[in-house]
């Protein structure tokens, strides 16, 4: 166990100081399930469903039931994308409460027009050549996780990611990567920590473009696309939660620091290659039956629209609530991710099952 942490470690620290693109397979940093959301994902230190495999891997170890489902769907940008989630979890042993579990996402924007033969070579019109095609990004997961030690207090996990882009028949690519993850949970204290594509996850990209269709890029003055490679540099998320209960109420809040190479002039805690984003999330519960969520998150100085010479604080809000009907879990998230003029569009919504075999 020593020298597996002193590998991972390495592998962190060189990767951590490669170069790589910024904002590559953004889709993956969306975040599954609406209880997370209503907390802005601040849950790598609490999440203990199958949920778990996107937000801490090392967290399925807390799941209770021999076989449980999550799925998710939400709609980006007014509407426009849609996102798509589901994952299967599944215990293997119960003596190291050792599970397993698949997740697949996929984000689409679906219907798109294909104007490239809109104009014949003759120089005509014609609409009836418009075509629709889809520019969709997927992501096949497959998480393991064990506890370590007897009194089972620390889990550890990791994730292999294949991830899959398409746009239309045009342009497709490929991807592989991984994460690793590390969970302790004390009576009233947790911790956790997900190092996200620790041996940078790529994307090798292919173009199938025939010669009339290069013909209208050049004409339209835009850029050819041609065959290439994108890098996803690896990102440390950390986390600390306190909980307690007090009669029927539980209560739970939880800081989290995002960790990354993806600086911005907006974030408070940024430079030009590294940056490191807080977000906080709350939970109260009556009776483990009923909850109420909130989270702070997406912290900037944005500069001001009217004066550029100023910038000002923002801080972006997000709300859920859950519901815990026996084997069933509804959970609802208002959040404002891909929103439209400020105003808080995304309404997610997620269930999870847990299959209990007859006694």
């Amino acid at each position: 166990m020593k020298h597996l942490s002193i590998t991972l470690f390495i592998l962190v620290t060189i990767n951590f100081t490669a170069k790589g693109q910024k904002f590559v397979n953004e889709f993956l940093n969306i975040g599954v399930g609406a209880r997370a959301h209503g907390m802005f994902g601040s849950v790598v230190a609490n999440v203990g469903d199958g949920t778990a495999a996107y937000w801490n891997t090392a967290g399925l170890t807390e799941i209770e039931s021999p076989l449980q489902l999550n799925v998710m769907h939400a709609k980006w940008f007014g509407g426009i994308a849609n996102y798509d989630y589901v994952s299967i979890a599944k215990k293997l042993n119960a003596k190291h409460k050792s599970v397993a579990a698949f997740t697949f996402i996929r984000l689409g924007i679906d219907n798109i027009p294909n104007t490239l033969n809109l104009i014949g070579p003759d120089g005509t019109v014609d609409i009836t050549r418009v075509t629709n095609f889809s520019a969709s990004d997927y992501a096949g997961i497959i998480s393991y996780a064990r506890t370590v030690g007897r009194d089972e207090r620390l889990s550890v996990g990791g994730n292999i990611k294949v991830i899959h882009r398409s746009i239309g028949t045009f342009g497709k690519a490929w991807g592989f990567g991984a994460d690793v993850a590390v969970k302790w949970k004390g009576e009233n204290f947790s911790f956790g920590a997900l190092a996200r594509d620790i041996t940078t996850t790529f994307n090798a990209w292919s173009f199938n473009l025939d010669e009339s269709q290069k013909q209208v890029f050049t004409q339209t003055d835009n850029e050819i696309p041609v065959s290439s490679t994108e890098i996803t540099l690896p990102r440390l998320i950390v986390g600390g939660a306190y909980h307690f209960t007090k009669g029927q109420m539980s209560y739970l809040g939880e800081l989290d620091l995002n960790i990354s190479r993806d600086g911005t002039k907006a974030g408070i805690l940024s430079g030009k290659n590294f940056a490191v984003n807080p977000s906080l999330g709350f939970e109260v519960g009556y009776a483990q039956k009923v909850f109420v969520r909130a989270g702070l998150g997406n912290i900037q100085s944005v500069i001001n629209s009217v004066n550029t010479d100023q910038r000002d604080f923002e801080i972006q809000p997000n709300v859920g609530l859950g519901l815990k009907l026996g084997r069933l879990k509804v959970d609802y998230a208002l959040a404002n991710i891909g929103s439209v003029s400020g105003v808080l569009v995304s309404h997610i919504f997620s269930l999870g099952l847990d299959f209990v075999p007859r006694s």
